[in-house]
């Protein structure tokens, strides 16, 4: 443990002295002029960590079952890192889990990737300069060097340089913690490891209330949210302190129910449509959440469903079509069994009802996520296709959240309300729609939090090993 403790410690010194590095010369250039010393690039200093591991081939007992935490092959496995005061507790235990069960050599040296000036910026007043003048000077943001081909399998590597150690080094972290802040409104070190994701505001209002109640109890410490919301006592009506302007200031905000191991629970309101699933989802992956949730309305397909019932999601027909390129949509999306029991656990625990009482509310079956808001207008178009997939509800965000927690190998499941029934003539209208809301929103929300506790409480039992792909890197 001392031997992850020190490395841990040897890569904030890294790291710190790059951030320092650079923001100093930065500062001296725009107050003076002063061009940085031409070493700077020579030595690295302005490069994130790089954290390598060498294994020789010799095991002290590794567990095959676990999904994550196993070296493949002998070889030296590398990536560079960044905040490593942000992902410490992750480290630790990827590392441990290595060295408890490898014999391997731990080493952090700077790397060659260097640290883009936009990342240590950090409010910092660069007067006149514009943005081109430092990149004359500093490195910059190269996109051509930001990518997803480690997740994606994309075998790019020679066979002399080194294996991966992680799906994201520290350029694509970075990337994404910046988005993240802009998006969401909130600090990306507030984020939680449990991430409920939502497609309606009436939910924030929900969760903020019940969050606002929890403070203080069951290891929570605090509430944070877009606008600035913070709360460490707890309180009542929390939702009053929402800030009326946070919609129109960022596209995605989030509220963060906090725990001191961030293992608490995150609502992220992503709005209506695919490309904002995907978009959210691309950057929250950096942070390696334990898993992350559906819970928003859908349509209903089956004359047999009413207003308010749930779908429990066990497989998806993927028309949103924004993942495409990368993840084509005849591969299958697994349902994850434990986050599958967890919401049938929890869909049972808030209701009151089991067995076949709880079915009458609750199918499970195939959702369409589609990109065509108006789908309904070309439905002759895909009535055949939906009926031989055997749908029972439509959505525009679910499978492409699932598609890349496949992709991104976190855990993944959907629970959704049925809000209309388009095909069987119970149409979203205004009255209907807020009867609607104000019955079955507090109910559904309980039970995605519910499922939340219970996904908790399985640890790593719940990383499934069907979303490992043929070469992984070590860490989860």
């Amino acid at each position: 443990m001392d031997k992850i403790k020190q490395t841990l410690e040897h890569l904030n010194r890294t790291y710190e002295a790059a951030i320092a590095c650079l923001r100093s010369d930065i500062e001296a250039f725009v107050k003076t002029g002063t061009l940085p010393p031409p070493e700077r690039r020579a030595d690295r200093q302005w490069c994130y960590p790089e954290l390598r591991i060498t294994y020789g081939g010799k095991e002290r007992g590794a567990v095959y079952s676990r999904a994550f935490g196993r070296l493949a092959q002998p070889g030296t496995y590398v990536t560079t890192i960044t905040r490593p005061h942000l992902f410490r507790d992750y480290l630790s235990t990827q590392l441990s889990l290595l060295d408890g069960e490898y014999e391997i050599e731990v080493e952090v040296s700077r790397s060659a990737q260097e640290i883009p000036f936009p990342y240590v910026l950090d409010g910092m007043s660069v007067g006149q300069v514009t943005p081109q003048e430092l990149a004359c000077h500093f490195p910059s943001t190269d996109l051509a060097m930001i990518g997803d081909e480690i997740a994606d399998g994309i075998d790019f590597f020679a066979p002399e340089d080194p294996l991966p150690l992680a799906l994201f080094d520290g350029l694509r972290t970075d990337f994404s913690l910046a988005r993240l802040a802009h998006y969401t409104g909130t600090s990306p070190e507030h984020c939680q490891r449990f991430i409920l994701f939502t497609n309606y505001h009436r939910y924030v209002d929900e969760f903020v209330d019940w969050a606002g109640r929890m403070i203080g109890s069951d290891g929570y410490v605090a509430l944070s949210g877009a606008g600035g919301l913070y709360l460490d006592a707890a309180v009542d009506n929390a939702r009053q302190r929402l800030s009326d302007t946070a919609w129109r200031r960022h596209q995605m905000p989030a509220y963060h129910l906090i725990r001191e191991d961030r293992s608490g629970i995150t609502l992220v309101n992503i709005g209506v449509g695919p490309s904002n699933a995907k978009t959210i989802t691309d950057h929250l992956a950096v942070l390696r959440p334990e898993a992350w949730l559906m819970i928003g309305h859908c349509g209903g397909l089956r004359e047999s469903q009413r207003i308010g019932d749930y779908v429990l999601a066990h497989a998806y027909l993927r028309d949103d079509h924004v993942l495409d390129p990368v993840l084509p949509p005849e591969i299958p999306l697994p349902a994850i069994a434990e986050v599958q029991q967890a919401l049938a656990t929890a869909a049972e625990t808030v209701s009151g009802e089991g067995g076949s009482n709880l079915k009458k509310r609750m199918r499970t079956g195939t959702i369409v996520t589609t990109d065509d808001r108006n789908w309904e207008l070309r439905y002759a178009a895909s009535a055949h296709r939906f009926s031989l997939s055997r749908a029972i509800g439509i959505d525009m965000e679910s499978a492409t959240i699932s598609a890349q927690g496949y992709r991104f190998r976190v855990p993944y499941g959907t629970l959704l309300c049925v809000s209309d029934k388009p095909l069987h003539g119970e149409l979203k209208l205004p009255g209907q729609a807020n009867r609607f809301y104000e019955e079955a929103i507090a109910g559904h929300l309980k039970i995605g939090l519910e499922a939340c506790d219970l996904l908790r409480s399985e640890g790593d039992r719940l990383h499934s090993r069907k979303l490992r792909a043929f070469n992984e890197p070590p860490f989860r």
